[in-house]
Formats: structure tokens, C-alpha cells, sequence
């Protein structure tokens, strides 16, 4: 298909545009977490790094990293082992019902975080009896981060085929020897990119972590929520959202390069 200049150039300035429409933000944010003014008018006049040193000792800030931290790579673990577990499960056996449960097994992610949250409330307090907490967190993380986990994971497998394996069992190797052997350092970046977008996702979430959190405790994007309109908090919501940007970007950014890594077999 051949595209005369004037597409191209009119395409092109529609790329630059929704580009900057999604990243300018971002990089305002950035910008004021050096901002000098208070007010953070624009542009800034000068930089500092005082918000930088109230935030590294802003204890609410902290213990919100910290809770943040926990679920995410609770979460990560848990969905590690059931995504896993899953794909196996799905890719290397045929039974009844297995789309319905690859179904079930991606739906979370497709359902909004506002049902997916006031579901796992009600059956956290009502049916279950059980008292929101961090606990409750991590569970309400993993229905979705498995999902992340488990297409990483069927993807590969995928690639993979399966007769390294069957050569493998043919040379006299049992079931785990092949798994650790063979299976595994195929999957390892698969694995690795699946958790890390995991602790990522987790590490985002604000709507599920809302309903399913228990009082007194905050993530890190809950204690932005709470103080983004406190007068004296925004310099340091500012670093907050820098960090959090940061934080996001560099296992998405990862996980991109590890799963782009189709020639190498999976190997790191």
C-alpha cells in the first residue's frame, strides 16, 4: 500500500500529537517535582531538590511505598505460581471446557475495577467473614495479575513447541529433570517479564485497592488520591507521582525487551 506525502506527513503529525497528548503530562509532572514555586507556575523559574528530601522523609509518603511494595510483590508471587500452573495446564493438555476456563482465567482483567472491587468486598466481608487488610489486598491483586503472568506464559509455550521436551524425555530425562532443565530457562524471561508487569499493575492499581484495603493503611497511589489537593503536601505528591512514573516505567520497559525476545529462545 503506497501512502502519498501528504498522508504520511498527516499521519505523522497524528502520531506526534496523541504522543504528546499522553507523555506532556507526564512530563509536567516531572518538571514540578524540581519546581522552586510553591504555586509551580510555568514555566519554572528555577529547580530545586528540597520536595525531593521532604518526600524521602514524609513518613506517610514511606509507609504507603511500603505497603505498596508488599502487595505488589505478594501478588507477583501468587500469580507467578497460578499463571503458570494455568498456562501449563491449558496449553499442554485438551479437555472439556478448556477455552471457557482460558475464559474465566483473562476475564478479570477485561472487568471494571469498580465491579472487580465491590465484588471482592462483599465476598471478603459477607460471605467469607474475613476483615479487609493488606491480606485482602494482595488476594484482590492477584485475579488480575495472574492474567498478565498466564498470557506471558501461554505465549511462549507457544514458540516453544514441543519437541525439545519430547527429545528431552527421549534421552532418558524424567518430567522435572526436562522442566528444569529445558522448560525453564525457555520460560525464564517469559517469567521474569510476566512478573514484572505483574508488580507493575499492582503497584498502579487504585480502584480494586479502594474497596479491598483495610482502613488505616494506603498504597501509594491511595495516599496521592488523599493529599493531591492538601496545599502543603503538593510539592511533595509531585515526587510522589515522579516516583511512581519511574517506578512503572522501568518494568514495563523490561518486560517490553524481555518479551520482544523471540530469537534468543527466552534465554537472558
Amino acid at each position: 500500500m503506497r501512502l502519498s506525502w501528504t498522508t504520511k506527513y498527516l499521519l505523522l503529525a497524528a502520531l506526534v500529537l496523541g504522543l504528546a497528548v499522553i507523555y506532556f503530562p507526564l512530563l509536567v509532572v516531572l518538571l514540578n517535582s524540581f519546581n522552586a514555586d510553591t504555586t509551580f507556575g510555568w514555566p519554572p523559574s528555577s529547580f530545586t531538590l528540597e520536595w525531593w528530601g521532604r518526600a524521602a522523609e514524609n513518613e506517610g509518603a514511606l509507609n504507603a511505598l511500603g505497603t505498596s511494595v508488599q502487595a505488589g510483590l505478594a501478588a507477583t508471587a501468587i500469580a507467578l505460581v497460578l499463571g503458570t500452573m494455568a498456562a501449563f495446564a491449558l496449553q499442554k493438555y485438551r479437555f472439556f471446557g478448556r477455552n471457557q476456563v482460558s475464559l474465566l482465567i483473562i476475564l478479570p482483567i477485561a472487568l471494571p475495577g469498580i465491579v472487580t472491587g465491590i465484588a471482592l468486598n462483599n465476598a471478603f466481608r459477607t460471605i467469607l467473614g474475613i476483615d479487609l487488610g493488606l491480606f485482602t489486598a494482595i488476594v484482590a491483586h492477584a485475579t488480575f495479575c495472574i492474567v498478565v503472568v498466564f498470557n506471558n506464559v501461554v505465549a511462549r509455550l507457544r514458540r516453544m513447541g514441543g519437541n525439545l521436551e519430547e527429545a528431552s524425555m527421549d534421552l532418558g530425562a524424567d518430567g522435572l529433570t526436562t522442566f528444569r532443565l529445558v522448560t525453564f530457562p525457555m520460560l525464564r524471561s517469559a517469567l521474569l517479564a510476566g512478573g514484572l508487569l505483574a508488580f507493575a499493575l499492582s503497584f498502579d492499581e487504585i480502584i480494586v485497592t479502594t474497596f479491598t484495603l483495610g482502613t488505616g493503611l494506603e498504597t501509594l497511589p491511595i495516599w496521592i488520591l488523599n493529599n493531591l489537593f492538601r496545599p502543603n503536601q503538593a510539592p511533595i505528591v509531585n515526587v510522589v507521582a515522579a516516583v511512581l512514573i519511574l517506578a512503572s516505567t522501568v518494568p514495563v520497559y523490561l518486560a517490553q525487551r524481555l518479551s520482544g525476545d523471540t530469537t534468543s529462545g527466552g534465554r537472558l
